[in-house]
């Protein structure tokens, strides 16, 4: 099976990401689509050739974990992009924040101090359905940081591509504009 890259163009005019921005994002991610299919067609060559106990192989099997969640951390984060609607307090996403992290305002002083650290990475509202916890962590590369068993439930972009086009390195008003942008009910049907 072949990964095709899905088409996020409708957020193309959302306030406070330029087009230009959101094109250069959408091309860098068709291109960790491309990376993708390539290194498994490559994988899966090897394999037939009896060669999975080379060094390339190996080292094939540990880029497909960076191609990998490079295609599937952009799909989340556009997916949770778009929105027009604040956050339903009363809601399951709302109340479960509230539960662990004693009121949205606080998981969001959280989440955005998260994302301010120096350094490149996502943000990436986790639910630990096992122990019944939301935590927000920082990944620093797409490949390391993972919550084992963790859902993403909302994922914010902070490597550079995602902001400095339209906020040089006003990374705090990158992040406004992501939380005026939030579609809280992508967010919210990933926490089932």
């Amino acid at each position: 099976m072949t990964y095709a890259a899905k088409d996020f163009k409708h957020l193309l005019g959302t306030p406070g990401f330029s087009d230009n921005l959101l094109n250069i994002h959408f091309t860098l991610y068709q291109g960790y689509v491309t990376n993708t299919n390539k290194v498994l067609d490559q994988l899966a060559a090897y394999a037939a050739e009896g060669k999975s106990a080379t060094p390339e192989f190996a080292e094939l099997k540990r880029r497909l974990g960076w191609e990998w969640n490079g295609m599937r951390l952009h799909e989340l984060y556009f997916g949770n992009l778009g929105g027009k609607t604040a956050l339903d307090p009363g809601g399951p996403l709302g109340k479960a924040l509230v539960a662990e992290f004693g009121g949205i305002d606080k998981w969001e002083a959280d989440f955005r101090a998260t994302g301010a650290m120096r350094g490149i990475g996502w943000v990436v509202l986790y639910s630990d359905a096992e122990g019944g916890r939301l935590v927000n962590q920082w990944i620093g590369e797409h490949d390391g940081g993972h919550f084992a068993g963790g859902t993403p439930i909302l994922i914010m972009d902070v490597f550079e591509h995602a902001f400095y086009p339209d906020y040089g390195a006003k990374r705090a008003d990158y992040i406004a504009a992501f939380f005026n942008n939030i579609d809280w009910a992508a967010a919210e049907a990933r926490l089932k």
